[in-house]
């Protein structure tokens, strides 16, 4: 499985392609328009680029290309770009180290001597499982801790470091806690000004936690064309408008799968770096597409092989049909597109 993964990775990573014929993008404006009739109030909107430039956008339910909405676990991802950031400007000097080397209040906790590569895979070995309620590290449970250092600290080990993935968002915000050690100052700051301000993005909020912390794990708040604008920024493996804002060997690295997680996860084959990997089959074609994920069907969908960025925001928090949704809408777009003329 893992060499399937590894193989749609290397393909998805042949980010150049020929120059193509003058086109029409009207078809996908109008698989945009087509839910317009979703009975379901809650989709916000649907930016699609191809080569950085907006080529189909669809605004819902009153939401407008202003409006921030909160893309809960796709923050995640970010929050694996910020620490390639620090790694390239040697902050972070390899992800390898352990957790204590950035985090020393975290010596002899079972996170404490977790490689920073097992944190960014979902696979500390904490017992921390998110789609569990009787979790010890569960989401829940943290984000009602008066103490989420104390808390974090407190979750015992279930599984040797590395063995073992399984979704919690515990992790990431152990993430953002080295990122932010090691930069000397708080993960929004951070990716204000090295992320953020970079890609032109002006307008947005990530919350703190009681320990005043940015919320790795989410609760950061976007416009659908910021989405799209990050998207960008990864299929140029980090370069957007010229400009260098990621190494091209973190995005590399970050996309590459290194867990099969298909059994667990309808929506993904692999999971990297916080970053999801699956190929899709679209009218017989395979499409490789790596993507952000929150809840409620928060995506950011790069398909290099299509010259694409397909960003989505959506309300649907809790209700499995949002992930759904999303999903049909990049198909959709991704039918579309490979029905075109070139």
């Amino acid at each position: 499985m893992i060499g399937r993964l590894v193989a749609a990775a290397l393909l998805a990573a042949c980010w150049c392609a020929a120059p193509a014929a003058a086109r029409s993008e009207a078809p996908l404006g109008a698989v945009l328009a087509e839910w317009d009739a979703d009975p379901h109030p809650d989709l916000r909107g649907v930016v699609v680029m191809r080569d950085g430039r907006i080529v189909a956008e669809r605004y819902y339910n009153g939401a407008g290309a202003d409006a921030l909405h909160d893309i809960r676990s796709a923050g995640k991802s970010v929050t694996a770009l910020l620490v390639g950031i620090a790694v390239d400007r040697g902050a972070i000097r390899s992800i390898d180290d352990p957790v204590d080397a950035y985090w020393s209040e975290a010596r002899g906790s079972a996170i404490g001597d977790v490689a920073l590569r097992d944190v960014l895979t979902m696979r500390s070995g904490l017992a921390a499982f998110d789609e569990d309620p009787a979790s010890p590290g569960n989401e829940d449970r943290m984000d009602e801790a008066a103490d989420p250092l104390a808390f974090v600290r407190s979750i015992p080990r279930a599984d040797p470091p590395g063995s073992r993935y399984r979704y919690n968002s515990l992790t990431s915000y152990v993430a953002g806690i080295v990122t932010a050690n090691a930069t000397g100052g708080s993960l929004a700051d951070f990716a204000g000004a090295h992320l953020f301000s970079p890609l032109g993005i002006r307008r947005w909020q990530w919350a703190s936690d009681a320990a005043g912390y940015t919320k790795a794990q989410g609760n950061l708040m976007l416009t659908t064309r910021n989405l799209a604008t990050i998207g960008e920024m990864v299929r140029g493996r980090g370069i957007y408008r010229g400009r260098r804002i990621v190494s091209a060997a973190w995005i590399d690295a970050a996309l590459a799968p290194k867990v099969a997680i298909g059994a667990d996860d309808p929506y993904a084959d692999g999971y990297g770096y916080y970053w999801y990997s699956k190929v899709h089959d679209v009218d017989g074609v395979a499409v490789p597409v790596s993507f952000a994920s929150g809840n409620g069907g928060n995506k950011i969908y790069v398909v290099p092989g299509r010259r694409l960025v397909v960003a989505i925001t959506s309300a649907a928090y809790g209700r499995g049909y949002g992930q759904r949704r999303s999903q049909d809408i990049l198909k959709a777009v991704l039918a579309a597109d490979l029905g075109a003329p070139r």
